[in-house]
This record gives C-alpha cells, structure tokens and sequence, in this order.
C-alpha cells in the first residue's frame, strides 16, 4: 500500500513543460535543485579527475564553449558558464546543470576542428537547455514505481511466477521505456546543438563529418540501436542532414551579423 501511494503521489507532483523543439516533456525537480546537483556533481569531478593545464587548449575550448553559450537565451544566457578541460583519453564532453561544460582531452582527437568541437559542445550545452537531466530523473522514479506497484499487486502469485513477471517487466521498461527515452534526447541534443553551432557562426556541416569520426572510431563495436541510449553514427548523420538546410540559414545570418568565430588550437 505505502509503494502505492508513492506512485500515486508522483502522478500528483509530476509537472509537464515543453522542450526547446516543442516536444512534450515531464519534470518534478525545481531547476534549482538540478542546478545543486549539478555543481556538485562538476566540483567532485574536479578533485578526482586530472584538469588539463595547457593554456593553449583552455583557450580555444573556451572560445568555443563562449560562442555557443552567447547563443543562449533567458536563464541560460544570464549564468555564469564554468568549462574545464579534463585529462582523459576518452572521447567524451559533457554539460550539467547549473552553467558547467567539460571535455576530455580523448575529444580533442576525435573533434578534430573548432567547427566539430563546437557540435559536439553544442549538442552537450543543449541537454542541459532541454532539461534532459531532470526528465531522466522523472523517468528513473515512474518506471521503479510502476514495477513496485506491481510488485505489490502480484504478491499473491508463486514465487517463480512472480519472479519471471518482475524479471521480464524490468526488461522491457529498459528496453521499451528507458532506452528510446535516452535516444529521444540525443536527438534532440543534436538538433538543438546543430542550432546553436550555426547560429555562433561555425559550419554546421561539420558536425556530420564529426560523427563520421566518431563512427570510424567506434570501429563497429557499437551495441544494436534498439539496446543502446544512443542513436547509432548512421541515424545521427542522417537527421543531421535532414536539419541542415534550417542549419546553414542560421549560419549565413550569423555571418551577416558579423560572427565569426577564431578559436584556434
């Protein structure tokens, strides 16, 4: 009765908003909170991970990360952004709440350009604009729920019955629920990120030619889209030239208004 009540509890607080791409979302974390988690989050990854101290390439992911976050509007564009160069081989950048952006210096091999890094900062800084963090919250909380009031609403069957029920419920929450939830997102980061890049004034072609080098990276090892959170390299670059004709109107705009970026490496 108690899980029940939880998830009849979440019903009532869930609150419903619009992504950026007009898409229907839910979130029940008032934004300062995700902000907290999100600072708190950068400054522990700050004390264990090694910071890159090169001032050469502070500089230019700086310029980068500067000119994407100038494109921002509201809230987004009043903050402080803090970005940080890590030194990790991993190909990976990230963005949380609360105005923090950091990448790996493994990403600097892979977003070989100022114009490829700037897809890939775009597409991180645009989670965070979307509120992707706090859907996957909300997400995490309504499937746990729903599988306890399950739980509670089978408690008469046999044990391996109730087992094999739970066990393939959970799968398919996963499978049907979490991971499309995840991909939804990256697609939509890409979008928003292919936005903002061009509207700073960098070539948003390059963001193709980005995720060709994160394909010939990968090397194949990929797992299948339908279980992975990501979107595979091919669908991302197929949506990406689908939105790139919108893309490069924002990018000859941003050129006649004088922008152009000079982050050089």
């Amino acid at each position: 009765m108690k899980k029940l009540l939880l998830l009849l509890t979440f019903s009532i607080l869930i609150s419903c908003s619009t992504s950026p791409l007009g898409r229907k979302q839910f979130a029940f974390l008032p934004d300062g909170q995700m902000n907290q988690m999100g600072i708190a989050a950068f400054d522990d990854m700050k004390k264990n991970v090694p910071i890159e101290n090169d001032a050469k390439t502070n500089e230019y992911v700086r310029c980068i990360a500067n000119a994407i976050t100038a494109e921002l509007t509201g809230d987004f564009k009043k903050q402080t952004w803090e970005v940080v160069v890590f030194k990790d081989e991993t190909a990976n950048a990230f963005a949380l709440p609360g105005g923090k952006i950091g990448v790996h210096t493994g990403m600097l091999k892979i977003a070989k350009t100022a114009d490829q890094l700037a897809a890939v900062i775009g597409h991180e800084v645009g989670h965070v604009i979307a509120k992707h963090g706090n859907e996957r919250v909300s997400a995490q909380f309504a499937t746990q729920s729903g599988l306890a009031l399950i739980d509670v609403l089978t408690s008469d069957k046999d044990p391996q019955t109730r087992g094999l029920l739970m066990g393939a419920l959970g799968l398919g929450a996963q499978v049907g629920v979490l991971l499309p939830h995840s991909r939804t997102h990256e697609t939509e980061s890409d979008k928003i990120g292919l936005d903002l890049m061009a509207k700073a004034g960098f070539d948003p072609n390059q963001s193709v030619t980005l995720w060709e080098n994160m394909k010939k990276a990968s090397g194949g090892n990929a797992p299948p889209e339908f279980l992975s959170t990501h979107p595979s390299n091919t669908t991302r670059i197929k949506d990406l030239k689908k939105r790139m004709p919108k893309a490069l109107t924002f990018q000859k705009e941003a050129k006649s208004a004088g922008k152009h970026p000079n982050c050089k490496h």
